[in-house]
């Protein structure tokens, strides 16, 4: 279940720092410090997306008295998630959870040519498959960890986002 905290309140963009440091804590361990950002970043901006896609899904059907089909039609959206590449689908996998995160970047990516096209390139370096250094179940900890939040644009100003990723910078400095 997510928790709707408004990020608008210092009270609650402390609770969403205090929630990135308990990420990194997943993390401790196979990945450094300096290396935190790199993979809770683009997790956070993934998840990001998917919120706010599905804000705008449910406000769709809202609009068109349930009809599934109008809600996903792409002009009801900022940014596509295609199917199967939703923060959701990527959370059910028990197995091969690096390598399906890829997927649904680089199916994002593709899906949002104009806006979004290299958006997760700047984190290359995050190793998502390479099972020694993040397990499955490392990851599937990780997801259900920021599964809690809920970011999309009504909860999570783009403001708060940008001061999380200066807040990570700091904790990667540790």
């Amino acid at each position: 279940m997510a928790v709707n905290l408004s990020f608008v309140s210092n009270e609650d963009t402390q609770k969403l720092y205090s929630h990135l440091y308990q990420g990194c804590n997943i993390l401790r361990g196979p990945i450094y410090p300096e290396e935190y950002k790199t993979y809770i970043f683009p997790l956070l901006f993934y998840k990001r997306l998917c919120d706010e896609y599905t804000r705008e899904i449910n406000s769709a059907l809202k609009e068109s008295d349930g009809d599934m089909q109008y809600a996903l039609f792409p002009e009801n959206h900022r940014f596509i998630v295609l199917e199967g590449n939703h923060w959701n689908d990527v959370r059910n996998k028990i197995e091969n959870i690096g390598f399906a995160l890829q997927t649904a970047f680089r199916s994002i990516e593709r899906a949002n040519p104009k806006s979004l096209i290299t958006i997760f390139n700047d984190f290359d370096d995050a190793k998502w498959s390479n099972k020694e250094r993040l397990t499955d179940e490392r990851l599937k900890n990780l997801l259900e960890h920021f599964s809690t939040l809920n970011l999309d644009d009504a909860h999570c100003p783009d403001d708060v986002l940008g001061q999380a990723y200066e807040y990570l910078i700091k904790k990667s400095r540790i």
